[in-house]
């Protein structure tokens, strides 16, 4: 892999800069693409935005930047898109420091910008020496996310077309799915999460082969849209505990099962009421395989078992042997499953190897 360090002006780099809807975001006289498929949108605040204008004004120095090589005579940002924009939005007079936009500042004022010197590195190399690269210098500012850095190698027609539905503000599955899925749509949250449920957790495999083969997202998103509709015509109220689960995958597994939604609903409300049920998320995945471990149950504390220890004298009532209380463990006598409550009257200590031999029945 090759890479070199440039030194070019802010003058040119404002140079031609442009950002709409279909050209993007681009400068560098159109050469430079501040915002590729992987990039995420403008995320600088005001404030973060105005610290970079007042280094360029008392010419300290900005942090180097990084470029990739497109091999076309044409490069895109890998890192340093927020302060790329910054500048080339002031000089292009979109927002004003303290109170001057630079069409206000004196001829010397505008020399002094303009002429400043950017640091940038350069790399010319396969993608996987660029994901290494991208790795490795993705330690410092606004980090690039695990997702946006495979955007960055299977960059593709695919990859912007998926874009479109996942990864723009207010976009298409942002609107739809908002209510499950954790996260940003530009922090490539929900492209990450859509790509894990429809891959099977491999991501890379996925991108690879659609990046190539595929001009458009089409049946990504179709899929989306079958996860979302098939969540929402199987429970009939929503819960915030809703959000964030892997939807994709009970979607998958499940999807085919008959389900009455009401008698599913009434099984989801009591749960929910069951003061012994901790990990109330866990039950969207315990009403369709019934493991308990989904739901964390509510286990005895240490002075319950210490009162229900002396109660039985430190005797296992399934073996009769005496055991010292740190050699026993706390059962339900009456299981949570069929209706025993996690309280003192339902509880009995037994020694370990007989608590293992009655879980395993």
């Amino acid at each position: 892999m090759d890479i070199t360090l440039h030194r070019i002006t802010i003058g040119e780099l404002a140079e031609g800069y442009i950002d709409n809807e279909e050209a993007g975001v681009k400068a560098y006289g159109g050469k430079l693409d501040v915002r590729p498929p992987y990039q995420r949108e403008f995320v600088y605040n005001e404030k973060e935005r105005d610290a970079v204008i007042d280094t360029v004004v008392n010419n300290f120095p900005l942090n180097v930047m990084y470029w990739a090589d497109r091999g076309d005579g044409t490069y895109e940002i890998i890192d340093g898109q927020q302060r790329t924009i910054s500048v080339c939005q002031y000089v292009v007079g979109d927002f004003a420091f303290h109170f001057n936009y630079f069409g206000n500042l004196t001829d010397d004022e505008k020399e002094q910008i303009l002429n400043y010197q950017l640091f940038i590195y350069v790399c010319k190399g396969s993608d996987k020496e660029k994901l290494k690269w991208f790795k490795t210098i993705n330690i410092a500012g606004k980090k690039l996310t695990n997702q946006e850095l495979l955007n960055a190698v299977y960059a593709s027609n695919w990859l912007s077309d998926a874009k479109k539905y996942f990864s723009k503000t207010n976009c298409a599955a942002y609107n739809i799915g908002k209510k499950y899925i954790n996260g940003s749509p530009i922090q490539q949250d929900y492209l990450e999460t859509v790509l894990k449920w429809i891959s099977d957790n491999q991501i890379e495999a996925y991108m690879a082969k659609h990046s190539l083969e595929d001009n458009d997202a089409g049946y990504l998103w179709h899929f989306f849209q079958q996860v979302i509709s098939w969540i929402e015509s199987t429970f009939c109220k929503y819960r915030k505990e809703m959000k964030g689960l892997d939807w994709g995958s009970i979607y998958k597994k499940y999807k085919d099962t008959s389900i009455n939604p009401t008698v599913l609903e009434s099984q989801v409300a009591k749960l929910m009421s069951d003061s012994d049920v901790e990990n109330k998320k866990g039950i969207y995945l315990y009403v369709f395989d019934h493991d308990e471990h989904h739901l964390e149950i509510r286990t005895f504390d240490d002075n319950t078992k210490r009162e229900v220890y002396e109660r039985q004298n430190g005797i296992c009532p399934m073996c009769g042997k005496h055991f010292d209380i740190e050699f026993m463990e706390a059962d339900h006598i009456t299981p949570w499953s069929k209706g025993g409550r996690t309280i003192a009257s339902n509880c009995q200590m037994l020694c370990v190897e007989c608590n293992r031999r009655k879980s395993n029945k």
